[in-house]
């Protein structure tokens, strides 16, 4: 047993110490040689007073020793001696973040971005399975030589290394400089508050102090923190959007760490040879999802998060909390009011657009979509008959207009899982097809699990089809399989007594959803792209997506509505089309293709949530990236002049 550690002392017969390489409030972090596996590691040591804090402490471990990841310090062992207790890690010969930001100064905005998307990609890990750190800070932030950068003191710098700030509001844990506004409110540490101290450490590195300012005593830095508080930014350059995101007083308006580090990653990734090195230690848990999700071919590679851009989804929309299952049944009480406000408006008259008003009808063949206009995706779904997954909530507004999503959260209120139906008007042609039954006068296929989706697609009487995909958002999450089952039951019973419902009320008058996208571009304006004719016209659902290609497939041009809860500068390079500030971004879609995205305009949803109506227009070509951003945005002027043309003014 022992009490104090010495240099030549011997961990569990094992782990022979050589000298001490870091000090903590509780303990010592020593160099230690593991005479069994021949190689370096840290060895950390702490005193507990009493058999919970040891309890505790082991817990915490283990929840470090299940992170594997290039950019965490691996966790290898646990050794309870009694009186004082050890945690073998990995040895990074490295600094710290603050130990750099002491030595050298403030960081280039370029230096402090490589770091933190590599952290950023760390705590996505974490927080996909479960476990918030709680404590970063620079202190925690290891960088190598090389530029690799190390999250450490996973859990156990909650137990062992911080001193508690007291407050008014009760116990908070953390360092003051970086602590989150909600955990100086009291609040427990959530993953949301793990991303804020990462912007707070991000913004002292390149800007020399806390984001809170300077101050004497630490409960001036809590004070700034109750109040949100931020000072501006002067020094960080490129980081100045990503880091204004992160650090957002409000947690459900930041980020998830997926999500900054694709900010952080836009912003400034890390140089060449540090990618290469992440990419040779890491084994990534990515797989392609092979459903169609729109009619261009999404070619989604094996990567590294810092080499080439994900496929963009939809930005992940974070509803009030009160909108859960629960609220969604009193909901129905208010609904009349409520559609006032979505881009279905009670009170819209309607007006001259490419497409007529569809009346809204009850009646229609059991089994069927019937008229798609007035079909609504939601009436399929039900927030409350998937309340066993979590706390649940209606999206109604969420991506493309044929569409309805059911977010389900996990006990920290964060999205981990999403359920969406999607209504189509020609069948898919499915590879990977594990069975096909027909239930209740229904054919639902089913597909393989193809990594965090499971899709279902239940083959409607008049022809059509209803996807059913279930998704994990992160790895500790519902089984997406069973949950797309539970919503094709739902779908498959209502199909069963009925038609699709019909939408309570005609699309708002200036809505997107009243016009046929196919009535946006003509002949002559096609010519812009040689060989891509009228002739070769694809129409998706409810006219709200459009496609005309070359007769080779090889070129093309489409246009789809869509529903997204803002477009800004992480949406790509900023272009104005028409007077109206829209971005682009090259090869977003596919290969050899630039993607606009244009607001139309904003509104209150059902769920009360304000969204952007817009219109997203891709253009593929093998032709020069340049060319084929200039043809898209000369495309989008079109479309843009033609709406105008069809709708009333906003």
């Amino acid at each position: 047993m022992l009490v104090t550690p010495e240099a030549g002392d011997k961990i569990a017969d094992r782990y022979l110490l050589q000298e001490p390489v870091g000090t903590g409030g509780m303990g010592v972090v020593w160099l230690a040689w593991d005479e069994r596996l021949e190689r370096r590691v840290a060895v950390k040591c702490a005193r507990l007073d009493d058999d919970r804090a040891a309890r505790r402490l082991m817990g915490e471990a283990r929840n470090s020793g299940r992170l594997h990841h290039p950019n965490i310090v691996g966790v290898f062992d646990f050794v309870d001696e009694g009186s004082t207790c050890w945690i073998i890690m990995e040895y990074v010969p490295s600094r710290s973040l603050a130990q750099i930001m002491t030595e050298s100064g403030p960081l280039t905005p370029e230096e402090a971005g490589s770091i933190g998307c590599q952290i950023a990609d760390a705590l996505a890990k974490s927080h996909g399975e479960g476990v918030v750190h709680g404590d970063v800070t620079p202190e925690n932030i290891l960088v190598t030589d090389e530029g690799v950068a190390k999250l450490t003191d996973f859990g156990i710098s909650r137990a062992l290394w911080n001193d508690v700030t007291h407050s008014t509001t009760g116990s908070v844990r953390g360092k003051p400089r970086y602590l989150a506004p909600e955990l100086a409110k009291g609040r427990p540490a959530g993953e949301k508050s793990d991303v804020f101290s990462l912007g707070a450490s991000l913004f002292a590195a390149v800007e020399g102090q806390s984001p809170y300012g300077e101050a004497e005593h630490p409960m001036a830095y809590l004070a700034r923190a109750l109040e949100g508080h931020i000072e501006p930014m002067r020094r960080a350059g490129p980081l100045d959007g990503p880091l204004t995101a992160l650090l957002e007083v409000e947690p459900r308006h930041r980020p998830d760490a997926a999500k900054a580090r694709k900010l952080l990653t836009h912003a400034a990734p890390p140089p060449r040879p540090v990618q290469e090195q992440l990419h040779d230690s890491r084994t990534r848990d990515l797989t392609s999802h092979t459903f169609r999700l729109p009619r261009l071919v999404r070619r989604v590679q094996d990567f590294t998060p810092f080499m080439l851009p994900l496929p963009r989804p939809v930005r992940r929309r974070r509803l009030p909390l009160a909108i859960t299952a629960v609220a969604l049944v009193t909901a129905g009480a208010i609904t009349v009011g409520l559609v006032l406000y979505g881009p279905w408006a009670a009170k819209d008259k309607g007006g001259r657009t490419g497409v007529p008003d569809a009346k809204p009808s009850a009646t229609g063949r059991a089994g069927t979509i019937g008229d798609e206009r007035t079909a609504d995706p939601c009436g399929l779904l039900d927030a409350a008959s998937l309340s066993r997954f979590g706390d649940t909530a209606l999206d109604p507004a969420y991506g493309e207009i044929d569409r309805c999503d059911v977010l389900v959260r996990n006990n920290s209120g964060d999205d981990n899982a999403d359920v969406q139906v999607n209504l189509d008007s020609d069948r898919d042609d499915f590879d990977d097809i594990v069975s096909s039954h027909v239930v209740r006068g229904l054919t639902v296929v089913t597909l393989k699990r193809d990594g965090r989706a499971c899709v279902r697609a239940v083959l409607t009487a008049d022809g059509k089809q209803i996807r059913v995909i279930g998704k994990q958002l992160y790895k500790v999450a519902p089984d997406p399989c069973h949950m797309a089952d539970a919503a094709t039951d739902r779908v498959v019973g209502v199909l069963a007594a009925g038609p699709v419902p019909r939408r309570s009320s005609s699309p708002a008058a200036n809505s997107l959803a009243r016009l046929n996208t196919c009535t946006l571009l003509d002949a002559a304006e096609l010519k812009r792209l040689p060989g891509v004719t009228v002739g070769n016209q694809d129409r998706g659902f409810g006219s709200w997506d459009c496609e005309w290609s070359s007769d080779d497939g090889n070129r093309g041009v489409e246009i789809q509505f869509s529903r997204d809860n803002s477009l800004d500068a992480d949406d790509g390079t900023l272009v104005d089309v028409a007077g109206t500030k829209s971005y682009f971004t090259a090869n977003d879609v596919e290969d050899d293709s630039c993607t606009v995205r244009t607001p139309h305009r904003s509104y209150t949803d059902s769920a009360g949530e304000r969204t952007t109506e817009l219109f997203e227009l891709t253009v593929y070509a093998p032709n020069p990236t340049k060319q084929l951003c200039d043809t898209a945005t000369e495309f989008a002027t079109v479309a843009v002049r033609n709406i105008a043309k069809q709708l009333p003014e906003q």
